[in-house]
């Protein structure tokens, strides 16, 4: 075990505690639920910048986007930049509307929203499955990425790499609640940035140069190169499907739609939009480029997923490694404890308190309930990452996936379209979710397009058809 890497780790996680301790006696002086799960609606447009981007760079923009970057070359790194717009199009879309809807029906989950727009507690009874599932195989991935970067910068087994990074997000989510979650992104994403220069100048730097390193590219092989990679993978249909899996259906990822309830004001959202997008500008093309490049320095990797960790020991001093091993530990925790939060909330939210009401004044049995339940989610999410895949990029694409295609369209109609009834939202809930699941497992594609892409059109068309049904039906 290397002690130059892991003295700065340790006391990176020392500041994140801190943050979580902060956030609890904060929580203490006010109510629960509004605290824990929507931080007092209190946040500045810098702490909303940064908690949406490094909510939204994850485990995938740090481990598995690299490491597709890796295996596909440049066109992959092309093919990341797609998702720039994601912070600016999700906070843009929803922003204003969200607040002041969930100001009104003082709504602290997605759910709350629903029920208060579709007035129809079967959706939200749906809903809350759907996000159970997908936020379940979301957080896996996650917890596989941390466990990776653990595994190989600390040197110690996966095992044992899991669990330092489970018990590390899982305790300092149980502690703190959503202030905890949004203070901590704030640095991490602060880290993130910082991390992804000085790795991107190292690599640059230790492979030679820019033109060097293509060179070197196009002999290991001209495909990584080229915009559309090995076998031509990266062909239109990959690249219109990939835009709309990671960048327009962004709209419809309830933990980032989450964070559209929990702003100070308008000036904060105007800001946290630009703000966001510098952020993931950076940090999209930082990474994939570290990872693309990557190639030349290590060719023979086996694990693609590995392809960060690696060479932040190789082109990096041990003790500035260490610092910023904080980088894409911060974008991997920042996306968990979002989703942990949430996960949290459909147990006590929308389930125990919807079933008995009055106990919403018993402040501390629904902290204490709360923590219970995010400890649990921990330890299960502990025994589905035990077994992990070689690229986990796959894996949270689909449970990206299946979020979006849930959700897109009973969220952004819901908001737009004083006409959407429940009818139509419940149709399209399970046929755009049924049908991603579908075409997913038996592994079809219409016209080359990803699932996601015939998912949306099948959910839009089933909200429509629903909503008139619907209306026949009122």
């Amino acid at each position: 075990m290397n002690l130059g890497i892991v003295f700065p780790l340790v006391i990176y996680l020392v500041f994140v505690f801190g943050a979580a301790v902060y956030a609890y006696v904060k929580r203490s002086k006010g109510d629960f639920l509004t605290e824990y799960y929507v931080g007092n609606r209190s946040m500045t447009g810098f702490v909303l910048a940064m908690t949406t981007a490094s909510t939204y760079a994850s485990a995938s923009s740090f481990i598995g986007g690299p490491g597709a970057a890796y295996k596909y070359g440049l066109g992959w790194v092309l093919l990341a930049m797609i998702q720039v717009p994601a912070v600016w199009l999700a906070l843009g879309a929803l922003g204003k509307k969200f607040a002041l809807l969930s100001r009104e029906s003082h709504a602290l989950t997605i759910n709350d929203l629903l029920l208060y727009r579709y007035k129809n507690k079967y959706l939200v009874a749906i809903a809350g499955i759907a996000l159970l599932l997908a936020f379940f195989a979301a957080m896996t991935v996650q917890f596989i990425g941390g466990a990776r970067l653990l595994e190989t910068t600390i040197g110690i087994n996966y095992t044992q790499a899991l669990l330092i990074f489970a018990l590390t997000v899982g305790l300092y989510t149980f502690i703190g609640g959503f202030r905890a979650v949004v203070l901590t992104d704030t640095i991490q994403g602060t880290v993130m940035i910082l991390g992804t220069i000085i790795l991107l100048v190292g690599v640059i730097y230790a492979a030679g140069g820019v033109e060097s390193a293509v060179q070197k590219l196009t002999e290991i092989d001209p495909h990584l190169v080229s915009p559309y990679g090995p076998n031509d993978m990266l062909d239109f249909q990959f690249m219109t499907s990939f835009w709309i899996l990671v960048c327009f259906g962004v709209v419809g990822l309830p933990h980032t739609a989450v964070r559209c309830m929990a702003f100070k004001d308008s000036k904060a959202l105007h800001n946290g939009m630009l703000i966001g997008t510098i952020v993931l500008s950076i940090v999209m093309l930082g990474m994939h480029l570290s990872g693309a490049l990557g190639r030349v320095i290590m060719p023979d990797l086996t694990i693609p997923d590995q392809v960060i960790p690696s060479l932040m020991l190789q082109v990096l001093p041990p003790i500035v490694a260490g610092i910023f091993l904080a980088a894409p530990m911060s974008a991997i925790m920042s996306t968990i404890d979002a989703q942990l939060i949430q996960s949290s909330s459909i147990f006590v939210k929308d389930m125990y308190l919807a079933a008995r009401p009055e106990m919403a004044k018993n402040q501390k049995k629904i902290s204490y309930f709360s923590s219970i339940i995010t400890l649990i989610l921990t330890g299960l999410l502990i025994l589905a990452a035990l077994n992990p895949p070689d690229m986990i990029i796959w894996l949270n694409l689909f449970a990206f996936g299946g979020l979006e295609a849930a959700f897109l369209w009973v969220i952004v109609l819901g908001l737009y379209w004083d006409k959407a009834n429940a009818y139509g939202a419940i149709s399209s809930m399970i046929i755009g979710l049924g049908s991603y699941v579908l075409l997913t497992v038996f592994g079809l594609k219409l016209l080359g397009f990803h699932q996601i892409v015939p998912s949306l059109v099948f959910g839009l068309i089933a909200f429509l058809v629903g909503n008139k049904w619907g209306e026949y039906r009122q």
